[in-house]
């Protein structure tokens, strides 16, 4: 059985391993894949993997040998999943081994907006402190978690894991969906959350769906996560709330293209952290998401596929 890795740097750029995959079959891993070289890169493979790279009808359909496309990713928008039935191709993904390191990493970029960890250790080598006159100084304003309103939309594996912690920081936890993006559940949420933080899937149906609407709804100076999908914000409606002072800060892992355009307005928008898409990102995430994508295919190949 061929098996074709389309992407495999992001995943594994050489500090885990491929060995399990390797045992299953011909094996070949390509680091990246541009759009003109995917059917050639994918040749006569019974079974692709891929990350981001997109498998479309087209590809599908130049491909009768395909019968099996893995995603190293929880999201598998990059499969046209109807054709992906129509043509009799399993598709599987792994939707739970980044839990405990995005959760992880909400907290790491809410405690930034918090405790501004890393602007007081660059002043402190930047000499403010030799040069101080008191014993201590801050620049920014510090503030406690204990106490505030965390809204949590989107309340499945991840949203559960921040919840949790979140409680143990002595937060109070609201959670909606993003199934409706007028209802009174969502509208409570944005009206009593101090932090509001994305955990939910990106839809057609909720694609910028914290625009300048839902924004006006939020607490003036509200704080916004997104570890989720950088689709989720209207991004120019974000940006234009920071300047205005309606958000008072905003922690991103994800913008709506990935890398951004060099124009995108988040990246010169006051009080904005961006981190580039590495809440999954921990050595341990990646080692489970290769274990759970091998046995998938071991799954597949066995008449018994996930």
């Amino acid at each position: 059985m061929k098996i074709v890795v389309l992407d495999g740097y992001a995943a594994n750029p050489g500090d885990v391993s491929w060995e399990g995959l390797k045992g299953l079959g011909d094996f070949t891993v390509h680091d990246r894949t541009p759009v003109n070289l995917i059917p050639e890169r994918i040749g006569a493979a019974e079974i692709i993997l891929t990350n981001k790279t997109p498998v479309t009808r087209d590809t599908m359909a130049l491909k009768p040998r395909l019968r099996y496309i893995g995603v190293l990713a929880t999201g598998y928008n990059v499969v046209d999943m109807a054709a992906a039935s129509e043509f009799g191709i399993t598709v599987t993904n792994v939707p739970d081994y980044s839990t405990p390191s995005v959760a992880q990493h909400v907290f790491a970029l809410l405690l930034e907006l918090c405790s501004q960890v890393g602007a007081h250790s660059q002043a402190v080598k930047n000499g403010d402190w030799v040069n101080s006159m008191d014993f201590c100084f801050w620049h920014h304003p510090l503030k406690e978690l204990s106490g505030k309103t965390i809204g949590i939309i989107g309340y499945g594996r991840i949203g559960k894991s921040v919840a949790k912690i979140a409680e143990a920081f002595g937060m109070k936890v609201i959670t909606a969906s993003s199934r409706g993006l007028d209802t009174p559940e969502l509208d409570a949420l944005y009206r009593n959350s101090d932090i509001v933080s994305l955990h939910c899937p990106l839809t057609e149906k909720n694609a910028g769906m914290i625009n300048r609407h839902a924004i006006f709804k939020m607490k003036d100076g509200a704080f916004l996560i997104n570890t989720a999908r950088g689709g989720l914000l209207n991004e120019a409606d974000v940006a234009e709330a920071l300047h205005s002072g309606k958000l008072c800060a905003v922690a991103l892992d994800v913008l709506s293209t990935e890398p951004p355009k060099a124009e995108n307005p988040l990246l010169s928008a006051p009080r904005c952290i961006i981190t580039p898409h590495i809440a999954w990102a921990a050595i341990e995430a990646r080692r489970r998401l290769m274990r759970i994508a091998t046995d998938n295919v071991s799954a597949f190949l066995n008449g018994n596929p996930v």
